[in-house]
């Protein structure tokens, strides 16, 4: 039976997607950073489910050591575990944009790397990289954000050409807009970690946070990554890049074409 870990497993498209994929007879190991989100994966089904937080290589270690002992292997790694800090990047401090790349890019790598070694010693494996439609285009206030993600871009565009002669395959999920905590969660960063009564875009950042349940255009359902993640795990060499959502199509290729000068005016509006 084919298996994979799945980082950031608390809720959205992580959660989802061990679901999706356990009904379609995969061996999940979801992780979540929380003893409580533990507690509830297993309540869902999942006995194997392990705590993970992902920017510490000890608990990385353990969990692929845990995986290994049940099952021999590791098919596909799914590097999921990430969030969102909102502001402009003049209201983003040293230490806030050190922490999302901490989570996001860091902490990835950790894990890329740690089960990287796995797969050599087995000689296969899949490794998804979760990153979005803002690895491609950046957007007005998610400069930290942006970053992280066209730092996953750079990584593993690099990383795929370096396991070219393997049967290591390394494949990069853009996602567009899809229900989950995502938002929620960003806009609780933005409160927790910017000064917002002091910044100049105030009134941009309070609208931001009384219009957060206003519907999202081109947004889908968490299935749509998990369906995803289901063709790779499937496919004997499945794609180095994957769109998910029309947002994600639509922008990445309206930067293939325009100008930057025109795209900006585009995602200005956007943002």
């Amino acid at each position: 039976m084919t298996n994979i870990v799945i980082t950031g497993c608390s809720t959205g498209i992580g959660l989802e997607t061990a679901l999706y994929l356990k009904e379609r007879y995969i061996s999940v190991y979801p992780t979540a950073r929380n003893e409580k989100d533990v507690a509830h994966l297993k309540a869902l089904g999942f006995e194997h489910a392990m705590v993970l937080d992902v920017t510490k290589p000890e608990e990385i270690a353990a969990v692929i050591r845990q995986v290994l002992e049940r099952e021999g292997k590791i098919d596909v790694w799914f590097n999921n575990a990430g969030y969102g800090q909102p502001g402009a990047l003049e209201d983003i401090g040293t230490e806030v944009l050190r922490e999302q790349f901490e989570t996001n890019v860091f902490g990835l790598h950790e894990c890329t790397l740690q089960v990287l070694r796995v797969m050599r010693k087995q000689g296969h494996g899949k490794i998804i990289q979760h990153s979005s439609v803002l690895g491609l285009i950046s957007l007005f206030g998610r400069g930290a954000y942006n970053a992280s993600k066209y730092a996953i871009e750079g990584l593993s565009d690099t990383l795929r050409l370096e396991l070219m002669e393997t049967d290591i395959h390394i494949s990069l999920l853009n996602t567009g807009p899809v229900s989950s905590n995502f938002r929620q969660n960003a806009i609780q960063k933005l409160q927790e970690n910017v000064d917002i009564a002091h910044s100049r875009l105030r009134e941009k950042y309070e609208a931001n946070i009384n219009g957060q349940g206003k519907k999202v255009p081109f947004n889908l359902e968490a299935d749509a990554v998990a369906s995803v993640v289901y063709e790779i795990i499937a496919s004997k060499k499945p794609k180095p890049r994957y769109y998910i959502t029309k947002a994600t199509y639509l922008l990445g290729n309206l930067k293939r074409i325009l100008s930057t000068s025109l795209l900006d005016k585009i995602l200005i509006r956007v943002g």
